[in-house]
């Protein structure tokens, strides 16, 4: 059983005169997700007292844009065609399985729940066509109706903290694998259409409860709440990840892209992350030092203003500045005093070791380990001197930076084939890493 191309099986281009009926579905609208496939027989068909379930040798089927058509054995997938055209039926033919932009995942699925039945030549007894709307299914409202709990992270300042949030907005799908859509979900549906209502609430409920391990997976990014919605592309792909069991693998369907309306923060979960915030900013003497001074100046300028009670206000301030314990000028001391610290560790910290095979390049100072410069792109400068134990390369009898003659006896090896040299040229390796090339007598320098 399968389909041709109606332009290669023509004979003549008179198609009127081949096909018997005409399996075709008008366009679908957005709340359907499939539609049997109507039988319209014209003038010259043969089989206009025949059965709706018989499908004729030479029958038309017509495939428009955004829908992928089913034909079923007593209930079993035999055909699939997901390639606009017009095509027609040959039941002594195999599947031609047009897939279209589902590819090999439709091909495979085939493979797994179709099957085709012959009875020696005689048509089935029941054969149906099913339509299925292949185009995104979009405006399909979300909202929590309980707070989703949301971790934030900032190892920069030391935050690691949960609050509670709710989001709503707008979520699409699409039918990915109408087979899996087919065997698994609608099936031989009564009446025409099998509409979108019928799996809303289901899938509704299951996105909203995909959104908690979502946030798990995007919170790793530490990102704050209210950059979620810059975060879709993310907050989809870990979705998916999420909902890929019960919406790919068992019903045929894939999340396409979510719309952020509004997410938002209890009001007490928001004054908890910018206290928190806050205190991890002044752990830095100068931050703290800083806003003391910023505090300090606006009291001087509340007791300015406060006549009747300036002498008051300004001893309230000192008292208070005295029972904290600390002062603007200790504080921008322990901060300089941190940066100083800093510094020195950073000057007393050992320079990192050269790599092996590490060399200079003459034009830019940049440090390599290939054969040519990352920074400008010069090739690694040939050089048949020796290294010594310093690390320097010379050419002469003696090193040109602590004096230390050649070593004699020991034989210096070098990479005949590409230039590579060991880190200790007396100890080679036994093959090359740049090259591959084995060490031997013709290597020695």
């Amino acid at each position: 059983m399968g389909l041709i191309k109606a332009a290669l099986g023509s004979a003549g281009g008179v198609l009127a005169d081949q096909w018997k009926e005409f399996f075709v579905c008008d366009a679908m609208p957005k709340t359907v997700l499939a539609r049997k496939g109507e039988k319209k027989t014209g003038k010259r068909s043969s089989n206009t007292k025949g059965s709706d379930n018989v499908i004729s040798d030479g029958s038309g089927l017509i495939v428009a844009d955004g829908q992928c058509a089913i034909i079923t054995d007593q209930g079993v997938v035999a055909e699939i065609c997901a390639v606009p055209g017009q095509y027609t039926y040959n039941s002594k033919t195999e599947p031609s399985l047009f897939t279209g932009k589902f590819g090999e995942a439709l091909k495979n699925t085939f493979k797994e729940v179709g099957r085709r039945f012959t009875y020696g030549g005689e048509p089935p007894k029941d054969q149906r066509v099913y339509y299925f709307n292949t185009l995104e299914l979009m405006e399909n409202p979300f909202g929590t109706a309980n707070p989703v709990p949301f971790r934030v992270v900032d190892s920069k300042i030391g935050i690691d903290l949960d609050v509670s949030i709710r989001c709503n907005g707008y979520y699409s799908y699409i039918i990915d694998n109408p087979i899996i859509f087919y065997t698994k979900v609608c099936g031989n549906f009564a009446g025409r259409d099998y509409e979108r209502a019928e799996l809303d609430k289901q899938l509704k409920t299951e996105f909203i409860g995909s959104l908690r391990p979502g946030f798990a997976k995007i919170s790793r990014l530490e990102i704050r709440p209210y950059e979620i919605p810059d975060h879709e592309e993310e907050m989809l792909t870990a979705l998916n990840e999420v909902l890929d069991e019960k919406w790919g693998r068992l019903r045929g369907l894939k999340l396409v892209s979510i719309a952020f309306q509004n997410v938002d923060l209890p009001e007490e979960d928001q004054k908890m992350l910018k206290e928190v915030q806050r205190n991890a900013a002044f752990r830095d003497p100068n931050m703290a030092a800083a806003h003391l001074v910023g505090a300090q100046a606006q009291a001087m300028q509340d007791a300015a203003n406060n006549k009747g009670g300036a002498v008051g206000a300004f001893m309230g301030m000192g008292m208070a500045q005295g029972a904290g314990g600390a002062n603007p000028a200790s504080l921008f001391q322990m901060g300089q005093q941190q940066q100083a610290q800093q510094q020195a560790q950073q000057q007393a910290a050992p320079a990192p070791a050269p790599a092996a095979g590490a060399w200079t390049c003459p034009s830019c100072g940049k440090q390599a380990t290939g054969k040519f410069c990352p920074e400008c792109g010069a090739k690694k400068p040939e050089d048949n001197g020796w290294t010594c134990s310093c690390g320097a390369v010379n050419k002469g009898k003696f090193c040109s930076n602590c004096g230390a003659k050649k070593p004699e006896g020991a034989p210096v090896y070098k990479c005949d084939k590409c230039g590579w040299e060991p880190e200790d040229p007396h100890n080679p390796p036994k093959f090359c890493p740049e090259c591959g090339d084995p060490f031997n007598d013709s290597d020695k320098v």
